[in-house]
């Protein structure tokens, strides 16, 4: 047996060891908040869809960084799952019961990151009527996870990376200093050696995040993972909701480029079970759902591949014109339900383009932030992680 079959029995043998003591003190309660070899692997195939060498990859690597408690950077395009692989390295480590805390860095106003963070005390500043614990306490002896990292303002780079340094906080408004016991994973969809050199990120700090830098890959580099994540989508779905693809359909789906990853694919599964449930689509039913805004342009033949698509589309240069749909003699057209259709649609577009952001997607349709979340629990529209 090799020096790491010998460390990795021993950790094994040490962990049961150590949660059948726990579970003789509280009762066993500690036995259903961990588990260890075969048990920890399929709670992760779960969490990680897909049998390509990319989601492989990422599964292992996501086994290897939860042994230790060290911090994590998570780089990736937006959309490509970084919360969710952050939430499978708390899950698969020793903090898993405890808490696992969320924070997008670049969706706070930036002055009032540093109480989200740290926390406030009563009458620190306008409007804080009473204590508050951040995020940090939150998460004590669990993990935070701080998406958009390369968004956070400068002067709270300093404080976080002495928070990192020290393991201590101290309350906006206090003076009382309170050790910390969270590991934290970050992520970002920018390139932090340009925000460096550009003078736009602390060095230092990017050091400290990322002890281990972990690369989530796109959806179009494990293409091949798009069924398995379609059934997975659709696994909570009703019956009469869910869709299929033919032949031509899915090898549309896999030649396209997902600019948006695998929140794209959500959100394209979900807006074929709200127009086409229960039917089987084609590859031009496909062309239509993955461009949302052209929704209402008339159908064309669709090409042989998605390429041919794309140079017909190109060759055209200009958009083309939407029509009404007429309805056929002596049958009336549904005007709200066309009307529901197309808010539907803009509201999923300006999701994607605001990455999930509600108050950006609110801005781009130039509604209320409160009328657009009203808007999107009438349709069933869920907010999205990164």
């Amino acid at each position: 047996m090799g020096y790491r079959q010998t460390a990795n029995l021993l950790f094994t043998i040490f962990v049961n060891l150590w949660i059948h003591r726990k579970g003789a003190e509280l009762g066993g309660a500690v036995e259903t908040k961990m588990t260890v070899g075969q048990n920890n692997n399929a709670a992760l195939e779960t969490l990680i869809i897909g049998s390509s060498a990319a989601a492989a990859q990422l599964r292992d690597m996501i086994r290897r960084v939860a042994r230790s408690n060290a911090s994590v950077m998570l780089c990736g395009p937006s959309g490509s799952g970084k919360e969710l692989v952050a939430r499978a390295i708390h899950d698969e480590g020793a903090r898993a019961g405890k808490a696992f805390s969320a924070i997008n860095c670049g969706a706070i106003p930036g002055d009032l990151i540093e109480s989200e963070l740290f926390g406030h005390e009563k009458g620190s500043f306008t409007g804080a009527h009473a204590r508050r614990i951040g995020h940090f306490e939150a998460s004590e002896g669990g993990t935070l996870f701080l998406d958009e990292i390369g968004d956070m303002r400068f002067d709270m780079q300093v404080k976080l990376l002495r928070v990192l340094e020290e393991r201590t906080i101290v309350r906006v408004g206090s003076s009382d200093v309170k050790a910390i016991d969270v590991r934290v994973i970050s992520a970002t969809h920018q390139d932090l050696g340009a925000a460096i050199a550009d003078g736009k990120f602390r060095e230092d700090l990017f050091f400290r995040l990322g002890v281990v830098v972990l690369q989530v890959p796109s959806l179009a580099s494990r293409v091949e993972d798009i069924p398995a994540l379609i059934r997975h989508f659709q696994r909570k779905m009703p019956g009469e909701a869910k869709c299929r693809f033919d032949g031509e359909a899915m090898a549309l789906l896999m030649q396209h480029r997902w600019p948006g990853n695998v929140r794209e694919l959500r959100n394209f599964v979900e807006r074929a079970s709200v127009l086409h449930g229960g039917e089987t689509l084609g590859a031009d039913d496909v062309v239509i759902l993955l461009n949302p805004t052209a929704a209402l342009a008339p159908r064309h033949a669709v090409p042989s591949s998605f390429a041919a698509v794309r140079a017909s589309a190109d060759d055209c240069g200009v958009p083309a014109a939407p029509h009404t749909k007429a309805p056929a003699p002596g049958r009336p057209i549904d005007l709200k339900r066309e009307i529901e259709t197309i808010e539907l649609e803009q509201i999923h577009v300006a999701l994607d383009l605001a990455d999930g952001i509600i108050s950006e997607a609110a801005r781009l349709l130039t509604l209320k932030r409160t009328t657009l979340i009203e808007k999107m629990r009438k349709y069933g529209v869920q907010q999205q992680a990164a």
